[in-house]
Order: C-alpha cells, then structure tokens, then sequence
C-alpha cells in the first residue's frame, strides 16, 4: 500500500494537503463560519453547474464507471473499484446512523440562522449529514483511477473531479465542511485498500485465463 502511494505521491499529497487545510479551518472556526465562508460566492451558473457536477458523486455513476474498467482496463481493476466503493458506502451510511447529525437546512433552522444562497429545484435533505456520502464515493472512485492507469497526468483530473463533486455537496447546501473531509477521507483510504486486496494481494485471484499445456506424446 505505500508503495502505490510513493508511486502516486502527486495525488496523494493533493488529498492529504486538501484535507490538512481543511481540518485546520474546521478547528479554527465554527461549522457554520465554514459553510458560509465556503458558499461566499453564487452566481446561476455555478448553480447550473454544481447542480450537475453532483451526480458523479453518486453511487450509480461509480457503479457504472465498473464494466467500463472491466472492458478497457482489467478485471482485477473493475473488482477493486467495486470493493472500494462498496467498503467506503457500507462505512459511511454506519457512520451517518451512528451520528445522526442533521443537515444545514434544519441546523441553520434550529439555530435560527438565516443563509440565503439555496439553490433553486435542489431538494434539500435534513438528517444524516456526517459523512458526505457522495464525496466518499467520489474520492474512491478518482483513488482507483489514479491507481489503475499509474498515469501521473491522471493525477490532478481525478483530484479536481472529487473535489469539485465534494464542494458541490457544500455548494448545495446539503453537507457541511466537516462532513465533505470526512468523506473524502473514508474514499481515500477504502480506494487505497480496495486496490492493494484486490490488485496486490489478489484475494479474489488472478482474473486472467488459464492456460492449458498440451500433454507430451510420444511422436509428432
């Protein structure tokens, strides 16, 4: 496992640095300075677009990124992002029921804060906002890419791509920072791990055609 991070250190140290400063901005201020801060600027393209961009993070856009991986990549690729996306899913809906924490909407309603920058036609969830479901989804799928084409000019598209799908999460007022860096964390961590047992160890076994050896004859 940290040989694929040695190997991708670009990737890795844009994630781990994202997720660094975003860790020290959650200490220093409250959740709700954050998502203000963060949805400081608003235009109806930006709502156009991240209204959009969202749905990469969702778990039927990872799904049917697989039989693409299984056709122009490998087996043994397809299966690991498979196992990395269902690991990191199985996490974090645990971690959603264990916490229970309700979502801007209803936090800025029971705090009595007025935000003002709700995107139009976007239906707005209450419960269940740690962790950012789709940014778990987003960063292991953008980890198994990374790993799978060992590709550094991957490295920096497959970043912007779960970042933007995390910030659209912010965006849209349906997590908070909090809740995004926990995500990409658990993608982070599942993409790693799901690569390194199916890939490395190959638990799930080789994935490649047997070959069969003719047996000897005693002419020819």
């Amino acid at each position: 496992m940290f040989r694929q991070i040695k190997q991708h250190r670009l990737y890795f140290a844009l994630v781990w640095l994202t997720l660094a400063v975003g860790i020290i901005l959650h200490l220093l201020f409250t959740k709700t300075t954050c998502f203000v801060w963060l949805n400081a600027f608003h235009t109806p393209s930006l709502d156009f677009f991240f209204a959009l961009f969202t749905f990469l993070g969702d778990g039927i856009f990872a799904l049917s990124v697989i039989p693409l991986l299984f056709l122009f990549a490998d087996r043994k690729k397809a299966i690991s992002l498979l196992f990395a996306f269902l690991t990191s899913a199985c996490l974090a809906q645990v971690l959603k029921r264990i916490f229970q924490q309700p979502r801007p909407k209803l936090y800025f309603e029971e705090t009595a804060f007025q935000y003002l920058h709700y995107v139009n036609h976007i239906t707005l969830h209450s419960s269940y906002s740690f962790p950012s479901g789709h940014t778990t989804s987003a960063f292991a799928l953008a980890t198994i890419l990374v790993l799978s084409f060992k590709k550094m000019r991957l490295a920096v598209p497959c970043f912007l791509f779960a970042v933007l799908v995390g910030y659209s999460r912010i965006y849209l007022a349906q997590h908070f920072l909090l809740d995004v860096l926990v995500g990409a964390a658990i993608g982070t961590l599942c993409g790693l791990w799901g690569y390194y047992v199916v890939v490395d160890l190959q638990a799930f076994g080789s994935f490649k055609k047997k070959t069969v050896t003719k047996p000897a004859t005693l002419w020819t």
